[in-house]
């Protein structure tokens, strides 16, 4: 992270601005990765930067507020704890603090670029003040124009609060004195815990005197339970004063009051006979987890509820728990046909993961093979620890410690998972349990995220198997599908789409969608396919062709509705006939760049009336058009009108520059958003016909 001087950058002036201007007690920049639908933390003010240590990447598709407001492009709002809780239960079980939210996209007249963050301290309004919102909104502006774009290479720039005001050496001795003399002591300390001033009386009453650029939590043992650590994290996100009492052996009672603001902690500390609910017994056996890996710990089990695949599992621990316990590398392994797989790792280079892959599991000298077959973990604290059981290994691998974690479901391994150190370290009896029971975790979110990958592949396989595998090549017409399947559940859809050679000068395309995502839905698409290409090859005309594949589909009883679109295109005269079922528009992009929305006659869904009809309607696509053929997924959204995503449709044709078909279609596609969270199929099929046709052409 980079923090010397980044106040005095742009960006970080901005956030100050901010801040300021919004009365925000803290601030986050994100920026969207230009290669991946991933938020990066670009910049943070007035927060400590562990606490954002599990978001410093960020799913786009992530239900937490940063990711929504960037997706959907809208202000997210949380007054309190309680609504956070509420709307997003991952974020509030991971910062059980309270606060206020507010988080909103940044766009700079290009599209989304990323979006911020803003805290307020407890006790705000249930809304945003006119006078907040404006300023929120202004920001929001100014930001947008400040992304660095391809993010900041030395990690997230730290923008520290400057000093309340600048004083000489001579008020500086009065400060000293004036706060010796105070009963009882003071120290202060920054936004991340660490002792910044400690007055005498304090080292006094602590015990110790050495402790400035430390946290007194890490360094005397009294104050180690995870409780102190939460009240200074939660004054500082809060910014509210906390109160507690705690311990020092062999039985002083010290009160303890945090006063928090934006540049760290007043901490005031004073001798108590109170002994009221006391938060620590003295002695302990063992230093206790961080609050810090707790909140890591709970953030972790509230998100493996909400991930489906193993890379969505792999990289939540990874994000989550490696920062957490300190570990410099992760592998983890899936335990597949008698071998290891890799199915993740971190910070281990690329040779030493090409030597452990594929490691059979009779392997005697492997901690992994060992500690699946015995189903119990282990922990190496150093290098030579390590080398005595297992020769060689450190050496190899460059690492010194390790947990080594067999993940088991129902006395069944299916993988293993190591956390590495690369220098000397012990692993308190806490922190064991605490990641045995998270293997035990990750285990069974392992094994149901590998039953829904498996399970997912053979729907897309089935899918793809019911969709042509090419489009025929059809001399005087340029052609592009594409199809995208649902990014949210494994169900198989009903999508479909056809090219269909009549003739040396004739062609028939079709798309459709069949109501509902299962294998019924997914066995009527492959009929209703079949039944047009046969009716088409037969010379039905496109209304003839709808109105016998309804019959065939009555007949069958299926349950279920099918929307289609057929085009019977001739490339002499240049002439299109259409008859839809039910389906969406075609959208019509003329050779000068406009776009038309054809109203064909909609007609009624197949499979509903075996003796419905249905009209064909003519147009001219000439050399240059592009007719577009498309399925409701590419232009339904939630909350909104389908004509009007039908003509953002259309605007996008008409925006989009026209170097071929192809690059068109993938245009189209990016600019509606649809590589990005998909809620429905899409299908989209391109007809541009050319100049060039055997025979000449009209």
């Amino acid at each position: 992270m980079t923090t010397g001087g980044a106040e005095k950058a742009p960006l970080g002036q901005e956030l100050l601005r901010t801040r300021a201007e919004t009365g925000a007690s803290s601030a986050m920049v994100y920026e969207l990765a230009p290669d991946a639908p991933v938020l990066r933390l670009t910049a943070l003010s007035g927060i400590p930067p562990p606490v954002l240590e599990p978001w410093r990447r960020i799913a786009l598709a992530a239900p937490i507020p940063v990711a929504v407001a960037a997706r959907r492009q809208r202000l997210v709002w949380a007054a309190d704890h309680q609504q956070l809780a509420r709307d997003f239960p991952r974020t509030a079980v991971a910062l059980p603090y309270d606060f206020a939210l507010g988080a909103a996209p940044l766009d700079d007249g290009t599209g989304c670029r990323g979006a911020v963050v803003l805290l307020w301290p407890s006790g705000h309004g249930s809304e945003l003040s006119a006078a907040e919102h404006t300023a929120f909104e202004a920001a929001c502006r100014r930001l947008a124009a400040l992304l660095p774009g391809g993010g900041t290479p030395d990690g997230p720039l730290v923008v520290l609060e400057p000093p309340a005001r600048v004083v000489g050496p001579d008020e500086a001795l009065a400060a000293v004195d004036y706060v010796e003399r105070l009963p009882g002591g003071g120290c202060a300390l920054d936004l991340e815990g660490r002792v910044t001033m400690l007055s005498a009386g304090a080292a006094g009453l602590l015990g110790a005197d050495a402790l400035r650029g430390a946290r007194p939590w890490e360094v005397l043992p009294w104050l180690a339970s995870p409780a102190f650590e939460d009240r200074c994290r939660a004054a500082v996100l809060s910014r509210r004063p906390v109160s507690f009492t705690a311990c020092r052996p062999p039985g002083q009672w010290l009160a303890f009051r945090l006063f928090p603001d934006g540049r760290g902690v007043s901490v005031w500390i004073s001798a108590s006979d109170e002994e009221s609910r006391p938060e620590v017994r003295w002695p302990t056996e063992a230093i206790p987890l961080r609050a810090g890996q707790m909140y890591h710990v709970l953030h972790l089990a509230a998100a493996l509820t909400e991930a489906v695949g193993v890379k969505d599992v792999t990289e939540l621990f990874a994000d989550q728990i490696v920062p957490a316990f300190g570990a410099q590398g992760m592998l983890m392994y899936a335990a597949e046909a008698g071998r290891l797989r890799t199915v993740a790792e971190r910070g281990y280079p690329p040779e030493v993961v090409e030597a452990f892959e594929g490691l059979p599991l009779n392997t005697a000298q492997s901690p992994t093979v060992r500690a699946l077959a015995t189903g119990e973990p282990s922990f190496f604290s150093s290098a030579e620890e390590t080398e005595a059981r297992f020769p060689g290994l450190a050496r190899q691998t460059g690492m010194a410690a390790r947990a080594v974690l067999p993940l088991i479901v129902s006395g069944r391994p299916v993988g293993c998972c190591v956390l590495a150190y690369r220098r000397p370290r012990t692993f308190s009896p806490e922190e064991r349990q605490v990641l045995t029971s998270l293997a035990g975790l990750m285990a069974q979110a392992l094994d149901r995220a590998s039953l829904y990958d498996t399970a997912q592949q053979l729907a897309h396989d089935l899918q793809a198997g019911l969709l042509p595998h090419r489009l025929p090549p059809v001399h005087g017409l340029q052609v592009a599908a594409r199809y995208l399947p649902a990014t949210r559940g494994m169900d198989i859809g009903g999508d479909f789409y056809d090219l269909i050679r009549l003739g040396e000068h004739q062609v028939a395309a079709v798309i459709g969608d069949v109501q509902g995502h299962n294998a019924a839905a997914a066995a009527l698409m492959g009929q209703a396919r079949t039944a047009v290409h046969a009716y088409a090859t037969a010379g039905a005309a496109p209304d003839e062709v709808l109105a016998r594949t309804n019959r065939l589909l009555a007949d069958l009883d299926p349950d279920l509705f099918t929307s289609c679109l057929y085009v019977h295109l001739d490339l002499r005269t240049h002439l299109a006939r259409l008859a839809s079922a039910g389906h969406p528009p075609p959208v019509l992009r003329h050779p000068d760049g406009r776009t038309d929305v054809l109203r064909v006659p909609p007609g009624m869904l197949l499979g509903v009336a075996p003796g419905t009809r249905f009209a064909a309607t003519t147009v001219a696509l000439p050399p240059g058009a592009v007719l577009a053929l498309y399925t409701d997924g590419l232009v339904e959204r939630p909350g909104t009108d389908l004509d009007d995503g039908v003509a953002a449709l259309a605007a996008d044709l008409a925006a989009a520059r026209y170097p071929d078909p192809s690059g068109l279609a993938d245009t189209v596609l990016a600019r509606r958003g649809a590589h990005t969270e998909r809620l429905d199929d899409v299908a989209l099929l391109l007809l541009a016909p050319t100049a060039d046709v055997p025979g000449g052409g009209a």
